[in-house]
């Protein structure tokens, strides 16, 4: 049976875990193989991390931080920073990565979804889609390269256009919320949902479980991801991994889909 998802992000910069505020000052936040670790005990229902550095140097993913991340996870694991080609793509998921996510690439070359799609499968391919409102009338355009690059292109036709190349999955992510905790962006969120049959999963302002229950209380199987909400801990923004366990995540999936 298909249920909503509550899948942490981890961001990996100079080979630490870090966390970003709007995708810029990104704060070290711990060992990136510890978080795993401990999301393991807590028994997580999928794990994404980015290395937000690869894209943006233009350099290879770090296939031995990868092996190390699929070696110690066990829950399902998707990557993404750096990724190019299909042949990195292949390799990536050979050491035990069940998804790559990618979003300038796919953004440049939207042919590459394909590729990967028929080399791995299309359940393996996220194409990852960071936005923030533009201009006068706040327009909502796709980001690359760490929100330094305006592409000028619309999300919600791109996550239609990402559908038709055979991705398996979108992750919508908001710039302007990231490391906000103020809550998820639901106006896109749904207009993104209305127009693709995929996988959903959205990232960027959850700051509460609440903020989670009210996103499936909305839209009902989605992937709900959040990256502060799970490493932070309260006003001061310690530093403490945290997950629901099994019964409030059980309670808060049965009364955001049943309310």
């Amino acid at each position: 049976m298909l249920r909503p998802r509550i899948i942490p992000c981890l961001l990996i910069k100079n080979g630490g875990l870090v966390k970003t505020a709007k995708f810029i000052q990104p704060k070290y936040v711990g060992d990136p193989i510890n978080a795993v670790r401990i999301f393991n005990e807590k028994e997580v229902d999928e794990l994404i991390v980015v290395d937000i550095d690869a894209t943006t140097l233009g350099r290879e993913p770090d296939y031995t931080l990868i092996k190390h991340l699929a070696a110690e996870c066990r829950m399902p694991l998707c990557y993404g920073g750096g990724i190019k080609t299909v042949e990195q793509i292949q390799k990536i998921i050979s050491l035990g990565v069940e998804k790559i996510a990618i979003s300038s690439a796919a953004i440049q070359t939207p042919e590459l979804i394909n590729a990967a799609a028929s080399r791995v499968g299309s359940q393996s391919v996220v194409v990852v889609l960071d936005f923030k409102r533009t201009g006068i009338r706040r327009r909502y355009e796709l980001f690359t390269h760490n929100g330094t690059r305006n592409t000028g292109i619309d999300p919600v036709k791109f996550a239609k256009q990402v559908e038709s190349h055979g991705a398996g999955e979108v992750l919508i992510n908001s710039i302007e919320n990231d490391g906000v905790m103020k809550g998820y962006d639901m106006s896109i969120v749904k207009e993104v949902r209305d127009v693709i049959s995929l996988p959903l999963t959205v990232l960027g302002g959850a700051g509460s479980l609440n903020d989670i229950a009210k996103l499936i209380q909305q839209f009902g199987i989605i992937g709900a991801a959040a990256g502060s909400l799970f490493v932070f801990k309260g006003k001061y923004r310690a530093v403490l991994i945290t997950y629901p366990n099994s019964d409030v995540k059980d309670n808060l999936i049965s009364e955001s889909c049943y309310a």
